[in-house]
């Protein structure tokens, strides 16, 4: 039999779903053709209890570290790290984040893997001096580095520690379009299910209930336009520290009745129907995939004008805001809230096309295959 490559993808923790419709490490391995490649999924917390989905790589691991081992120098984790890889002769080594990428460019200096790629999904992992200048002693010719964004992109590249145009790339997020659209429920179902009215123009978000994620800004926003759009309502799904705090903004901004925190929704996106309009009011993303659920949905879209969403909004004809900025935030809300059910649905199929065009699965696919294929070749294994 022909020569399988080995790969092995280091997880932070176990969240494998049983819908992967927006899974990055699911999809990879779903991109790796199990005649020429074989799989490890290894996750370094968590594993599955029973009943809970599998990944569908050929193997997993699940290393179950305590959090205190991944705190500090974690020596210890790195040490069941290095046995294991060395016990496996892996060719290529994917890294999710951070702590995955910290460790391996460690330990590869006595592993010798032909190929690592370390994945960054956001900004601010390397603000700490000690980071760069950890980084930058440590990247050899056997690293990749993908951002999931062009702007993660110039962010890495932008540090000057060992991230090169050469050795850098980015991959945008994709979602699976149609297995995203078979999971969402109708519109009045969505509704009733989440306890919303069936006749009123519901704003909706998803995501994290934390500070990062702009929220009070949109309720802020919201407060300015409830008594000129009086069918006009706003639902946040997610759940998170800053929930007590928005609940006082809702008390506070005589949002009452107007405005609903629709807590924790396991598979989220099933809901997206249940609005006509998608916010997403981050302070700062590398890219909110929550967006990219919003237009599977064909919802028209409203997102803050960070440099890795910017360009994605502006694609989908949607409109943007300064991150915080609540009057620009009022002013897009205004300019949908005042538009016919005709011309929001219009909007909404302007989306989708995007999407269908600019972020489905097999061009993210084939993309990591290339990466994976060049690298290879460029190290001499292919």
């Amino acid at each position: 039999m022909k020569h399988r490559f080995k790969v092995l993808q280091l997880q932070p923790d176990y969240n494998v779903k049983l819908n992967d419709f927006a899974d990055l490490g699911e999809q990879i391995v779903k991109a790796l053709p199990t005649e020429r490649f074989e799989v490890t999924s290894a996750f370094l917390s968590g594993r599955p209890q029973p009943g809970q989905p599998l990944s569908v790589a050929d193997h997993s691991k699940y290393f179950e570290f305590p959090e205190k081992a991944l705190k500090g120098i974690r020596l210890g984790a790195m040490w069941e790290i290095y046995k294991y890889c060395r016990e496996q002769k892996f060719d290529v080594v994917i890294c999710n984040r951070f702590k995955s990428v910290n460790m391996m460019l460690s330990l590869n200096r006595w592993l010798k893997i032909p190929l690592c790629i370390g994945i960054s999904h956001g900004f601010g992992e390397y603000e700490r001096a000690y980071r760069r200048r950890q980084t930058r002693r440590l990247v050899s010719p056997a690293w990749r580095f993908v951002g999931v964004s062009a702007a993660v992109r110039d962010y890495l590249v932008g540090l000057n520690c060992g991230f090169t145009h050469e050795n850098t790339t980015f991959v945008t997020n994709a979602i699976d379009i149609p297995q995203a659209e078979a999971l969402q429920l109708p519109r009045e179902q969505a509704r009733q299910a989440l306890g919303l009215p069936l006749d009123a123009r519901i704003i909706g978000a998803l995501g994290r209930l934390v500070p990062i994620k702009g929220h009070t800004h949109l309720l802020q926003a919201f407060a300015r336009l409830k008594d000129k759009y009086p069918n006009a309502q706003v639902g946040i799904i997610g759940s998170g520290r800053a929930e007590a705090d928005l609940r006082g903004d809702i008390e506070r901004l005589g949002l009452t009745g107007r405005a609903h925190l629709l807590g924790f929704r396991a598979d989220g996106l099933k809901y997206v129907r249940a609005f006509d309009i998608w916010t997403m009011p981050s302070l700062l993303e590398g890219l909110g995939l929550a967006l990219l659920e919003g237009m599977s949905g064909r919802l028209p879209v409203i997102a803050s004008n960070g440099p890795a969403m910017l360009p994605l909004v502006e694609g989908a004809g949607g409109l943007s805001h300064e991150p915080g900025n609540v009057e620009q935030l009022t002013t897009a809300l205004d300019t949908y809230l005042a538009m016919s059910d005709e011309q929001l649905r219009a909007k909404g199929e302007q989306v989708f096309r995007y999407l269908e065009e600019n972020h489905a699965l097999a061009e993210f696919q084939q993309k990591y295959l290339n990466l994976i294929e060049t690298g290879l070749k460029e190290v001499g294994r292919a």
